[in-house]
């Protein structure tokens, strides 16, 4: 009997399952393939698919100088290498470690193989989706936050006893400041394009197919070595002042003070816990503020486990959400950022454009909430953030988008919409001071597309909203807006839809 391993591409991790579950390594084949035909899915960012077959290739090479037989095939599609592959090496069984994502693991499971192809648990996560669901099963509300407080009970996490370091689980509430007056941004850690890399630049600037933005300066880490570099760097010049201004947004400041580490925890280079671990760490021996280390920690151990949990725990038509029935086709300007005159819009979306990075509040206030208030279609942004991102995945998206940022799924994951006006916009950020709509308008010539599409998705949406009690204060506010003034919001809204 021979046994052969399928590394996947957002699996590469020396550790992971399907290579710890063997007798004989290194000695059995391994097998890693990159496929042209599943790229087309999606018209994804070129620094996506460097950063991806980059990463497969240095792990295919370090795992060679490991002893172990590896294969790597570029081809148009899965099967077919992978069927020569079983039968070149008479492989009996292939194991592969349980994909990630919905769609990717109904394909596999419907090849029609000729040997046995074994799912062996995925263990790039903290809880399984068995102990997710045993969680979830007794509850009314799955919120995220009782989710994070079992978790954090469960791995002993900034833990006294059974009992919160400092006394409460969420120090949010510190966590929201406006950026005022200069601030001392830590360096993010970049990296210059190796020889392999430089491979894969080439590859992906003579594909045939339609891509989207910018493939250079690539500066992604492609390595373990590399994303253990980024996380020792944020962890010593990020995190000790990361809580305060993790919602601010800054022109010029891509990164904040935010980790960069996503990209290489959604590929298997990082481990989830070893991040936890390495800012608790931190927190215990140079006695950093808490706020920052259990805003960071909430992130990893209560969102990102939270959301994946979920992502397997609804029903597999939670994609066609639309519980607002929103059907205006997504803005050009998505794709091409120099068609927006919104300076906020233009300036995240540029950003998104070169790097195929924003930072998690450039995601929910600037673009998810243009897309919520102006009534786009859920479908068509989420597929425009899995094509987007460098970090994004089915199983990041389709809960985050969706049921976070565009409450599709009515009410599911959050409790009230994200909705906001240029005001908040103003208070986070410093966007509005160069641009051409006047912030404080929202129904003027010069009025800011969020304050129409603001106070518009409210009177549309009322009858809906009103059943959720959090939006009580702000329904109010419409009901005391003269007539005549909703009339012309609501009619600047329907015109803006006709003019883009």
């Amino acid at each position: 009997m021979t046994v052969g391993v399928w590394i996947l591409g957002d699996q590469l991790w020396q550790n992971q399952a399907a290579l710890n579950r063997t007798d004989d390594k290194p000695s059995l084949p391994i097998i890693l393939i990159e496929s042209w035909q599943h790229v087309q899915h999606r018209r994804y960012h070129q620094q996506k698919l460097v950063l991806i077959w980059s990463a497969m290739r240095h792990l295919a090479e370090e795992l060679r100088v490991g002893g172990w037989q590896v294969t790597y095939k570029k081809s148009e599609d899965f099967e077919a290498p992978l069927k020569a592959w079983i039968q070149a090496q008479n492989i009996t069984e292939v194991r592969v470690m349980a994909p990630n994502d919905r769609p990717f693991l109904q394909l596999v499971q419907n090849w029609q193989l000729p040997c046995k192809i074994t799912l062996i648990p995925n263990n790039q996560f903290l809880w399984t989706q068995t102990e997710f669901k045993d969680w979830a099963s007794s509850r009314k509300r799955l919120l995220m936050e009782d989710f994070y407080r079992a978790s954090r009970q469960r791995f002993q996490i900034l833990m006294d006893g059974n009992k919160p370091v400092g006394g409460k689980w969420n120090f949010d509430k510190e966590n929201r400041q406006p950026p005022k007056g200069k601030l001392d941004t830590p360096k993010p850690l970049w990296f210059e394009p190796d020889a392999i890399t430089q491979e894969v630049i080439a590859q992906v600037k003579s594909l045939s197919f339609p891509t989207y933005g910018s493939i250079e300066p690539f500066r992604w880490g492609v390595t373990r070595e590399q994303a253990l570099q980024v996380l020792d760097n944020f962890i010593e010049q990020g995190l000790p002042t990361f809580g305060p201004y993790q919602d601010a947004m800054v022109t010029g400041e891509e990164t904040m003070w935010h980790s960069l580490i996503s990209p290489y925890l959604n590929i298997g280079l990082l481990h989830p816990l070893e991040v936890i671990q390495a800012a608790e760490t931190a927190y215990l021996d140079n006695n950093l503020n808490l706020n920052s280390v259990e805003g960071f920690i909430r992130q990893i151990l209560g969102w990102r486990e939270y959301i994946r949990g979920m992502y397997f725990y609804v029903d597999a038509d939670y994609f066609e959400k639309n519980w607002f029935n929103h059907t205006q086709p997504l803005p050009e300007f998505f794709w091409d950022a120099s068609k927006t005159d919104m300076n906020c819009l233009c300036q995240v979306l540029t950003q998104v454009e070169g790097s195929g990075y924003a930072h998690h509040i450039q995601r929910l206030i600037i673009l998810s909430n243009f897309g919520l208030i102006a009534g786009i279609s859920p479908q068509e942004l989420e597929k425009w953030f899995h094509s987007a991102f460098v970090d994004a995945y089915d199983w990041v998206m389709q809960t985050n988008v969706l049921g976070m940022g565009l409450f599709a799924d009515g009410g599911v994951l959050a409790s009230k919409p994200y909705a906001a006006s240029a005001n908040y916009i103003n208070k986070m950020s410093d966007y509005c001071r160069g641009c051409k709509f006047d912030r404080t308008v929202r129904s003027g010539e010069n009025a800011c597309p969020f304050n129409f599409f603001y106070w518009d998705f409210l009177a549309r949406h009322r009858d809906k909203l009103q059943s959720i009690g959090r939006m009580s204060f702000i329904l109010a506010n419409l009901d005391k807006m003269p007539p005549p003034e909703l009339a012309t919001i609501r009619q600047k809204a329907a015109e803006w839809h006709l003019g883009s």
